[in-house]
Formats: C-alpha cells, sequence, structure tokens
C-alpha cells in the first residue's frame, strides 16, 4: 500500500516552555513523500519544533495545520490515522507485554470497541520483524534494554502505519550497528511506501547521509534547508555548531561528510 501525500505544516509557530518562547514565529513545510532530517545544537529548538508539530506541547501562538486544516480541528483519531509519533522519552505501563505495546500503535484503526483484526495481527507481526524484536514479544518491556525497548517504541510507530512519521532522537540508545538498522528500514519505507519522514538527529554525518532534506537550526530559527550538498560545507557548521571542520564526500555514500578539527589539531 502506497502512503498520501499530505500538506503538513507550521504557520507562524511560537512555542516554548514556562511562558519563555524557545520558537518564535515559525514558518515550516514538510516536504511531502520525502525523508526530512532535524539538526542543531542543543536547545536550539529542534525537538520543541517537532513535539508541537506532533502535537504533544501546546503552542503558544501560530498553529499547525494538515491538509490546510489546522489540527485542533480534526479529531485526534484521525490526526492519529496520518501522523505517527516517537517521543525523545517514552514511558511503557508495567507489566505491558512487547506485542501488547506495539499493538497498541493500531488503536487509530480500530472501530468502537477496539477489536484487533487478522490485518492487524498481521501489521504487529511485520513491525515486530522489521524492528528485529519478534523474539522478545512475550517479554515484559520493563525487563529490557534500552536499546530494546527503544526498537519496541519505534515498532509501535511502525504498526501505526501512518502516512507520516514523527521521530525525536529515534537512535537514542542505540549502539552503532542498530542505528544504521534503524535508518536504513526508515528509508526503505520511505522509499518502498512513500512514507514521509521527519526526525530529529544528533549525529550530523548520519543526517547528511540519510535526508533527503536537511534543516538545520540555530536559536529557535530555521536558517538553511535543502539537499545536504547543497547546504552543508564549512561556513554553515560554524554558523550553526561554532565547529571548526572540514568537509569532504563521504567515500561509502558520497553525501557531505563532516570531520571536526578541535584545538588538539588546529593548525
Amino acid at each position: 500500500m502506497t502512503a498520501l501525500q499530505h500538506t503538513f505544516e507550521a504557520a507562524g509557530l511560537t512555542a516554548g516552555y514556562d511562558g519563555r518562547a524557545v520558537i518564535e514565529g515559525l514558518d515550516f513545510a514538510v516536504p511531502p513523500g520525502k525523508v526530512t532530517v532535524i539538526v542543531g545544537p542543543n536547545a536550539c529548538g529542534k525537538s520543541t519544533l517537532l513535539r508541537t508539530m506532533a502535537g504533544l506541547h501546546r503552542p503558544m501562538d501560530g498553529e499547525i495545520r494538515l491538509d490546510g486544516t489546522p489540527v485542533g480541528a480534526l479529531g485526534r483519531r484521525r490526526v492519529a490515522r496520518v501522523v505517527g509519533v516517537l517521543p525523545q522519552s517514552s514511558t511503557a505501563p508495567d507489566g505491558v507485554r512487547v506485542a501488547e505495546l506495539v499493538a497498541r500503535g493500531r488503536y487509530p484503526h480500530q472501530g468502537w470497541f477496539g477489536l484487533a483484526g487478522s490485518d492487524d495481527d498481521a501489521v504487529v507481526a511485520r513491525a515486530l520483524a522489521d524492528t528485529g524484536i519478534a523474539d522478545l514479544a512475550d517479554r515484559r518491556v520493563e525487563e529490557l534494554s534500552g536499546g530494546q525497548r527503544q526498537r519496541v517504541w519505534i515498532a509501535m510507530v511502525l504498526a501505526q502505519a501512518t502516512d507520516i512519521v514523527l521521530l525525536d532522537e529515534p537512535t537514542t540508545y542505540l549502539d552503532v550497528t542498530h542505528q544504521l538498522e534503524l535508518l536504513d528500514l526508515l528509508a526503505d519505507l520511505n522509499r518502498e511506501r512513500g512514507t514521509t519522514v521527519v526526525m530529529v538527529l544528533h549525529e550530523l554525518n548520519l543526517a547528511a547521509r540519510y535526508a533527503d532534506h536537511l534543516v538545520m537550526m540555530r536559536d529557535g530559527a530555521i536558517v538553511a534547508q535543502g539537499e545536504p550538498a547543497l547546504i552543508v560545507d564549512t561556513a554553515s557548521i560554524r554558523h550553526v555548531f561554532g565547529l571548526d571542520c572540514r568537509v569532504v564526500d563521504d567515500p561509502v555514500s558520497g553525501t557531505p561528510l563532516v570531520v571536526p578539527i578541535g584545538r588538539r589539531h588546529a593548525a
């Protein structure tokens, strides 16, 4: 099944915490059918933007629109059928088993009585297999390592089978092998199904490798966006991150590879 292409945007968005704006008057349209990665230094507003677009944080001003309609005017279930969300920190109820938690991703697609059908079972089984945790299906979530739990949450988002997926630092707790496996999985989901993927990443080189559309943020504002090859250079990295570096071609992917210099090796 091919994902539908939706418009999803922030218009004049102001959001923050405890009355203090982190992002202010920001406009951002998600490119449909693309993998978009948001990068920037700590506290620059990238997670605030994603969380507010995901409906996890109430905006102070402005609005989020899905297909031109403010999400506040749409029912929660209707939005959840289109937009799946993996927050930065997720907590599972005590005693819940892996397969049970992943199956909760099917809730938006079920009827009034929440009865699971054969299609739901197949989607859950596929999500467990795709994230490499089928063998953990009967384990309690609290018994798992941080990396295993992260893959359970990702499986739940995949089971939701939405046309848009938002992920806030999905590689947290994952070792480098599982980071690559996850990003490959998301890239496959985008290429094969057309799912729009938006995620926040800290690892700049992975962001440049996997993003079709890269968004660079600083001080609550978007300072550059576009194809990584067009916006990642020594000047932009210095401006956004305050980092002296060299930018070369990644020998594997051909995408920009940022090589930090640091004081020890400075000329």
